[in-house]
């Protein structure tokens, strides 16, 4: 009951700022995102903060999430791809709503942690890649949507290669001023169209991978 109105509160607090749709909405209300958050920052786990992971991390924000999830038009999509697990949160938000998710990351020990907390709630639905996301995954590709959970400085043209026809990608980009924006972009007919939805702050992508 408790977690039930911690959950209640923070949909609320979000929908503050930003109206979520109704499939966004039963997402956040399904899941707690205590157990994706650090033991010493548990108290804080329904608030609208950004709160920090092992390895110079961060979980973002349930607003950035929220934001970020809502912009993929996930309604009635099957894959989606996220590049930077991560906390493991946004993934496990995605597979409330799509049937598949497929998540990359870098850092090895993120990566063990978020799987583990994936089997404590029994999470099936949430394929793991320990690799540099920048390369996608290309064994399960196209995807109708991919999200990056880490700011890039230009999406690599490849991932753009494993987006379906008519698919979405939605990224933080940094900008030349060094703000951050949210982009996205659509495919089609082999084009890639772009819009600005949002100022952000995310940690940067990095190349490579760390054990």
């Amino acid at each position: 009951m408790i977690k039930q109105r911690n959950r209640e509160k923070l949909v609320r607090e979000i929908e503050y700022y930003f109206r979520l749709d109704k499939h966004v909405k039963e997402a956040f209300l399904t899941l707690d995102r205590e157990v994706f958050v650090p033991r010493e920052f548990k108290h804080l786990s329904y608030e609208l903060d950004a709160l920090p992971l092992a390895a110079q991390q961060w979980i973002s924000s349930p607003l950035t999430v929220a934001k970020m999830t809502q912009h993929l038009d996930l309604e009635g999509v099957d894959s989606v791809l996220e590049v930077g697990c991560g906390s493991g949160y946004q993934a496990a938000i995605l597979s409330q709503i799509c049937r598949r998710v497929f998540t990359i990351e870098r850092i090895d020990t993120l990566l063990k942690e978020a799987k583990q907390k994936f089997a404590t709630l029994e999470i099936s639905n949430i394929a793991t890649r320990f690799d540099d996301g920048q390369r996608g995954w290309r064994q399960y590709a196209p995807y109708e949507r991919i999200l990056f959970s880490a700011t890039a400085e230009k999406i690599p043209p490849l991932l753009f290669d494993q987006l379906v026809e008519g698919g979405i990608l939605v990224a933080p980009v940094k900008q030349p001023d060094a703000s951050h924006l949210i982009i996205r972009y659509t495919k089609t007919k082999g084009n890639i169209l772009s819009e600005v939805l949002d100022s952000c702050l995310f940690v940067p992508i990095l190349d490579g991978t760390q054990k």
